[in-house]
């Protein structure tokens, strides 16, 4: 830690910028994700009734491929993600909370609740605590050994991006090697073995049913088209989902963090853990919506909990602060912040 920086000025300055944050969020903030819901809605079944008018041009079907995938983008980063954080829990919605809400993708909510909000938001980057950093499957600092796998990591890294909702829901299964490998001794999730099993086949098996053989079969001689138009939607989404992520997590400016340094961390060591352990990406009002605002990582992940729409509002503040401080505010146009991913995952895979 940077004993330049004055912690607990730092710690004070961020939670009164939350604290004023958090007196204006209301009624403007309940009208945000319930339109968003609507017009997440509307593509889906949008997309879904082009697919099937696909016969008739094929030029529907491609619109329809494009709005069912914007759609399940809509459903998983803007909606689902800050759903399940928690940032609409003061609504008492009964729909819209992180005790109900169910997304469109085959990780489990509660799995993806204890590995993403709990463990990744609290333990960033910190090695041997972040199951997030590389995801058990890459390479992507000197805190791990190489491996001779590390050579082949960016075809990895490929095979990972495509099918990005099954690895997020195997993470926690893999990550305690339930169904493979050494019974971890000391294991991280408080869920029985046989439960995480349960949960995982359960809400696969329901994504795998609906989409490659409930609506196509609703489809009739229509089948092939809407099944291959479902395959190709969730494609792009995992592809779009899984880059903008690492684009906020593995870019060449982001820091790792070890135990040690960790212990008995105060709240303004955190926030810096916090900043110095993510990227922000630059982009239009639209860019930012389906990107779950994730474009904004540093301040989602000094405030997680703070609903996703006043990321903006809130960056320049949080940039100003930083400036004060002398800590780095990492951002940069999408095309840089991805080729610094692509070539750390490049750069790791070597000795």
């Amino acid at each position: 830690m940077n004993k330049n920086i004055n912690f607990d000025l730092l710690a004070n300055e961020l939670d009164e910028l939350k604290r004023q944050t958090l007196t204006e969020v209301g009624t403007a903030d309940a009208a945000y994700i319930r339109n968003v819901i609507v017009w997440q809605r509307a593509l889906e079944w949008g997309g879904r009734v082009l697919l099937m008018l696909g016969v008739i041009h094929p030029l529907c079907w491609i619109l329809g491929v494009l709005s069912l995938a914007s759609a399940k983008i809509l459903d998983n980063m803007e909606i689902g993600h800050n759903v399940l954080h928690g940032q609409y829990d003061w609504m008492n919605d009964p729909h819209i909370n992180s005790r109900q809400f169910d997304w469109d993708i085959a990780c489990d909510g509660k799995s993806w609740q204890r590995i993403h909000n709990y463990e990744h938001h609290t333990y960033t980057n910190v090695i041997g605590k972040d199951r997030d950093f590389g995801y058990g499957l890459l390479r992507l600092s000197n805190d791990f050994s190489w491996r001779v796998k590390n050579l082949w990591q960016f075809l990895t890294y490929l095979n990972l991006s495509m099918l990005f909702q099954w690895g997020v829901s195997y993470h926690e299964l893999a990550a305690e090697r339930v169904f493979m490998g050494k019974k971890k001794q000391d294991r991280m999730s408080k869920i029985d073995p046989s439960e995480l099993k349960r949960r995982f086949f359960s809400k696969g098996g329901k994504q795998l049913f609906k989409d490659y053989l409930l609506f196509p079969l609703l489809a009739g001689p229509l089948f092939l088209w809407v099944l291959c138009g479902n395959l190709i939607a969730n494609l792009i989404r995992n592809l779009w989902t899984s880059t903008i992520i690492f684009c906020g997590h593995f870019t060449s400016d982001v820091h790792t963090f070890s135990q040690a340094e960790c212990e008995n961390e105060t709240q303004g060591q955190w926030y810096y853990r916090q900043a110095l352990g993510s990227s922000n990406i630059l982009g239009g009002k639209l860019f930012h919506i389906f990107t779950g605002h994730l474009s904004f990582q540093i301040e989602h992940h000094l405030f997680p909990d703070l609903p996703s729409s006043r990321y903006q509002q809130v960056a320049p503040k949080v940039q100003a602060i930083f400036a004060r401080h002398g800590i780095a505010y990492h951002t940069g146009p999408f095309l840089r912040q991805y080729s610094q991913v692509v070539k750390r995952i490049l750069r790791y895979s070597l000795p």
